[in-house]
């Protein structure tokens, strides 16, 4: 069974894996080498808040009723799966932080029929700009779909656009890093063994932060390496969470309930 927090303002965390697919070195880190064509396998998580009062959900994957645009999977599900498999209604989540818009973290928004959601305004503003619109290398990144329901949200008041840090409940917190994307929001939370940073893909892999090494999906360029730099500081003491290593379970993950899903870890 899922633990809760037990003191006011600290949280459990559960990484939420939904996925995992084959791929390349150099679909991962920036700048072509002799080891880029090496196997670099991709996973693909959410990431459950729990406080005493509070359930929040930190990304919300892909779109279960969609086909993604990748292949290689050796594993799939969706994230209402495994909300539902650990004994968490899509109705009982009440906060959603959307770390960035891209289609395998912004998909599940619209099975989440009473959460407020949580998206930094400069996020939006790019993909309904210009820029977005001609970019179109990238354009597999974004769905249509949950770009406008994310639209729809704010216009009913659902849906929250921040402009920088902000405490989205007590002990956990949004900041804005930019540099994957243009609102790219990193997510820090108050645990009873320390801080600990959903770094989201601010930070895909631990050997991104290890080696000072980007990926190549990016917006800017120094602003990647100042959100390594602001995890770090926010972690001070603790843990960063990356957003896509296969590794995170075994490494971070301090035991897997018998009674819940594969693919459910707890880290804090």
């Amino acid at each position: 069974m899922l633990v809760r927090g037990a003191t006011p303002g600290v949280s459990t965390v559960y990484a939420l894996q939904y996925g995992c697919r084959a791929g390349v070195r150099g679909e991962h880190f920036l700048g072509w080498d002799a080891a880029s064509g090496e196997r670099h396998d991709i996973a693909y998580y959410a990431w459950l808040v729990l406080s005493a009062d509070r359930t929040i959900l930190v990304d919300t994957g892909m779109d279960p009723a969609a086909d993604p645009p990748l292949t290689g999977w050796s594993f799939r599900t969706s994230v209402p799966a495994l909300l539902a498999g650990s004994g968490i209604a899509a109705a009982g989540v009440d906060t959603v932080v959307l770390t960035h818009l891209h289609y395998d973290h912004a998909g599940g928004v619209r099975s989440l029929p009473r959460a407020r959601v949580f998206v930094q305004a400069a996020e939006l503003a790019y993909w309904a700009g210009p820029a977005a619109k001609r970019n179109t290398r990238e354009a597999w990144l974004s769905d249509r779909d949950d770009l406008g329901h994310v639209a729809a949200l704010l216009d009913t008041g659902r849906a929250v656009a921040l402009s920088g840090d902000h405490e989205v409940a007590p002990g956990v917190s949004a900041h804005l890093v930019g540099g994957h994307t243009a609102g790219m929001q990193i997510v820090a939370v108050r645990t009873a063994s320390g801080p600990l940073v959903l770094a989201s893909d601010a930070l895909h892999f631990f050997e991104n932060a290890e080696t000072d090494r980007p990926g190549p999906i990016l917006h800017s360029m120094p602003d990647v390496y100042a959100a390594f730099d602001r995890a770090r500081e926010l972690a001070a003491g603790g843990t960063v969470v990356p957003g896509h290593d296969t590794s995170v379970p075994t490494r971070l993950g301090i035991g897997q309930a018998p009674s819940l899903p594969v693919g459910v870890t707890r880290l804090a």
